[in-house]
């Protein structure tokens, strides 16, 4: 039986924060004023595809503290298994009715992997390094080229041009660099469960301290790619856009280091809500000034 609850596991609204990567790959589409396309690979994606993984993930997990997007999980059941699974079928097919087989293949192959994070007989999540390089990859440069596919109406081997491949390597990089801030409030339910994410491997310091310094060199990698395929402008407006995330984490840096209890649920999705809101904006801002409008 379906169930409030049900619902509220799947975490819809945390569909936001993921939006980055979806604005990002619509900045560099050639068709993006494919309204019908590109609105239908939104649906799919943010309310359906990634709702079904949240949701899959919970009834796995059965998280009894905080989780993204949900202060206070209640208990899972059976219902939350059964929703998770209607909505990747409803993700599936309406991307093969709408889109393209070749996007439901992708939406299909992000499902599978979504489910290995988290099911117990294979469970991604308790391995520290292989769990967080395949999130970043899948989440970042599979997303990326998968929305690709989707806004376009194209196939796999168009997508593999570097003008597409670079963009979506640094959405890997970037989700790289956000990932362990995502658990850096779970080290003590993590470690209950025997899931040794690399958050839990770092340290609450030792997170801070990796995260900088990865998005210093995600921060440069955006830098050249916008200098090199758009021009100066985007990139100082890159930067300008990224500025009061860099100064909230400095900080909750600063606060978490002298207080360790300062790394929980609440900062966390400060820090997310903040990030994805620039970030958001910025790649609007990316898409409006490429958009092609049709006559």
């Amino acid at each position: 039986m379906l169930s409030l609850s049900s619902w509220l596991h799947m975490r819809i609204p945390f569909s936001y924060f993921l939006m980055p990567v979806f604005l990002f790959s619509l900045s560099v589409s050639p068709n993006n004023s494919m309204y019908a396309t590109v609105f239908w690979t939104f649906i799919i994606i943010h309310l359906l595809l990634y709702p079904a993984s949240n949701g899959y993930n919970s009834y796995f997990d059965k998280d009894e503290k905080s989780i993204g997007g949900l202060k206070n999980p209640p208990p899972v059941n059976k219902g939350l298994y059964s929703l998770a699974l209607l909505f990747d079928a409803l993700a599936i097919g309406l991307g093969w009715l709408m889109i393209s087989f070749t996007f439901a293949v992708m939406l299909f192959v992000y499902g599978l992997v979504s489910k290995a994070y988290s099911h117990p007989a294979i469970r991604l999540k308790k391995y520290p390094i292989g769990g967080w390089l395949v999130a970043g990859i899948f989440q970042g440069f599979f997303t990326f080229i998968m929305c690709y596919v989707g806004i376009n109406k194209f196939s796999l081997e168009t997508a593999w041009q570097w003008p597409v491949l670079i963009p979506a390597a640094l959405s890997t990089l970037m989700l790289w660099g956000n990932y362990p801030m995502t658990q850096i409030y779970q080290h003590d339910e993590d470690g209950r469960r025997g899931d040794k994410t690399l958050s839990l491997l770092l340290g609450i310091r030792g997170t801070f301290y990796f995260v900088g310094a990865v998005f210093g060199v995600v921060t440069l990698g955006f830098v050249i790619y916008f200098n090199a395929f758009f021009s100066n402008r985007q990139a100082i407006a890159f930067l300008i856009a990224l500025s009061p995330v860099v100064l909230y984490f400095l900080y909750w840096f600063a606060q978490a280091y002298r207080d360790e209890t300062k790394a929980d649920y609440q900062h966390t999705m400060w820090l997310n809500f903040i990030s994805a809101t620039c970030l958001n904006a910025f790649f609007l801002y990316l898409t409006l000034s490429t958009l092609k409008f049709i006559a």
